[in-house]
């Protein structure tokens, strides 16, 4: 499949086949050149302008788009790359990683040691305003490791409600609540390191408090740390646009660090989740997830509510990637 001619389909051995006849994710390439050196940032901007009916038709049906072999050197070519496709941005309010902005629209992706993977999971599904699209950038191409899998997440909800639609029936009608418990102080050592103050962007508590409540997160201090609760918020949503449930939540996923620092997830019931289904849950994404090497210029779309993404650890030095949130 092609459009116009500026883009390409490409295969890589990492895709998956899906139902549709497309692979995930899509991975699209300049058409008339394999010398992205003939290719001008300009021009793959004006590309993505005329073609974004059909990129955004390609991303609904895919769930993802790879975008690799153009001009895109920085995070500031980047920048402009994401502002082609003209989407609102929305601001990382609330959200738990640690993350520091490089130009524009672009934020480090994840700040903890890259030693360190990150389980899948959807952006910001702990929050009750989250990005539908996140986009992620390669500026420095990894050593060896630390790929970003993807997993479709209509197949995660369909392969659990088979196994255990006892959990799915209970996750459906009571949702989750999430808390988190934020020192003052960045813990770099941790994915969850962000301090309350950098999470809603203040050193006053009250007004912290204030801007919690805006975004539906219940503050409860201890002592210079507060409790952040969330919910219950719905874990399993439904995609308008693919016409899919999907499983829009991290079930399994709880962190520790020191001081105190706390991230878990609970059913709004307050139902355990049994390890059988923890177990299968984690199977069935090792199963699923595709995960494709980053290259240097790399550009990876992903629709938030139809894709979990992650981080695997990385084991050979260096790797950045960016990311630009939109609503």
């Amino acid at each position: 499949m092609a459009t116009g001619k500026f883009f390409r389909d490409i295969e890589l051995p990492q895709q998956k086949p899906l139902d549709n006849g497309l692979l995930f994710p899509a991975v699209l390439s300049p058409n008339h050149t394999n010398d992205s050196t003939a290719v001008e940032l300009h021009d793959f901007e004006e590309a993505i302008r005329t073609h974004k009916p059909w990129l955004e038709s390609l991303l609904q049906k895919s769930g993802a788009i790879l975008f690799r072999g153009f001009p895109v050197a920085s995070p500031s070519d980047f920048n402009h790359v994401v502002e082609a496709f003209s989407y609102a941005e929305i601001p990382y309010l609330g959200g738990i990683a640690p993350r520091t902005k490089v130009v524009g629209r672009v934020y480090t992706a994840n700040e903890s040691p890259p030693h360190m993977g990150i389980p899948f999971h959807h952006e910001m599904s702990y929050a009750p305003d989250f990005p539908t699209k996140v986009f992620f950038f390669c500026d420095e191409e990894p050593g060896k490791g630390g790929e970003t899998p993807i997993v479709l997440s209509h197949i995660l909800y369909e392969k659990m409600k088979e196994k255990h639609p006892e959990l799915v029936a209970v996750l459906e009608e009571h949702g989750l609540t999430y808390t988190e418990v934020i020192t003052d102080e960045d813990d770099p050592s941790s994915v969850i390191s962000r301090n309350w103050k950098s999470k809603f962007n203040t050193d006053d508590k009250n007004v912290a408090a204030e801007r919690a409540a805006k975004l539906g997160i219940k503050i409860e201090w201890i002592g210079n740390a507060a409790k952040a609760t969330t919910g219950p918020l719905p874990a399993i949503r439904f995609d308008k646009e693919s016409r899919r449930k999907t499983w829009f939540n991290p079930i399994t996923t709880t962190y520790s660090g020191p001081a105190g620092k706390s991230f878990f997830v609970e059913i709004g019931n307050g139902d355990p989740v049994s390890d059988d289904a923890v177990e299968d849950y984690r199977k069935i994404l090792e199963e699923e997830c595709v995960a494709i090497p980053w290259k240097k210029g790399d550009i990876l779309l992903i629709s938030n509510l139809m894709v979990l993404h992650g981080r695997r650890p990385l084991l050979k030095p260096p790797r950045r990637i960016l990311a630009s949130l939109c609503k």
